[in-house]
């Protein structure tokens, strides 16, 4: 069990999400993918982020219905309390990562938008914005410890499901292994 007696296959459970990815969690690789987070959690000498119950929060503070945009980063903050299951944000009481500051910074520079005092960012998921690493899992101060796992297949599932059925969004990739994904979005859909 991936921590708490929760398998990982059934952590997600935000309905408009499963029905997009219609059984996604249920292939092979995401078997295997499912066998081996749950193997980390149990036997890691180090504790594995985000906790289970915020693996897919990227999918459940935004449902599939209301995805306006996507912020896709890499994989979750690998330092204590800092992953949360959103690409880039921190809980409030966090220190804000530079790359987070450099965000902020650049919205600031460009937009004129005042500078958060915190590093949460639900109130973008909220509000359409689906936040997404290409990994999901990591271990603690192992940064990429969980690449090339299965994670980079499933969330190109999401980004293609993402590109496939809806029109007219904008995808931000931040990131060599973001930016990587450019190839699984229609462009002549959505603006990247």
């Amino acid at each position: 069990a991936a921590g708490g007696g929760a398998k990982l296959e059934e952590l997600l459970v935000e309905e408009t999400w499963l029905e997009a990815l219609s059984g996604e969690l249920r292939k092979p690789y995401a078997l295997d993918l499912c066998r081996f987070v749950a193997h980390e959690r149990l036997h890691a000498k180090v504790p594995v982020y985000p906790p289970p119950h915020l693996v897919f929060h990227a999918l459940h503070t935004t449902p599939f219905h209301s995805v306006k945009a996507v912020i896709i980063g890499q994989d979750p903050y690998h330092g204590p309390g800092q992953a949360m299951g959103l690409s880039f944000s921190v809980p409030e009481g966090i220190k804000i990562p530079s790359s987070l500051q450099n965000i902020f910074k650049e919205l600031h520079k460009d937009l004129g938008c005042t500078i958060p005092s915190h590093g949460n960012l639900e109130r973008w998921a909220v509000q359409g914005i689906l936040m997404l690493n290409t990994v999901l899992t990591v271990r603690e101060h192992q940064a990429n410890s969980h690449a090339k796992k299965g994670w980079e297949q499933f969330t190109d599932a999401v980004i293609k499901t993402v590109s496939q059925k809806k029109s007219g969004l904008v995808f931000i990739l931040w990131g060599n292994s973001a930016q990587a994904k450019i190839r699984l979005i229609d462009e002549t859909k959505h603006h990247i």
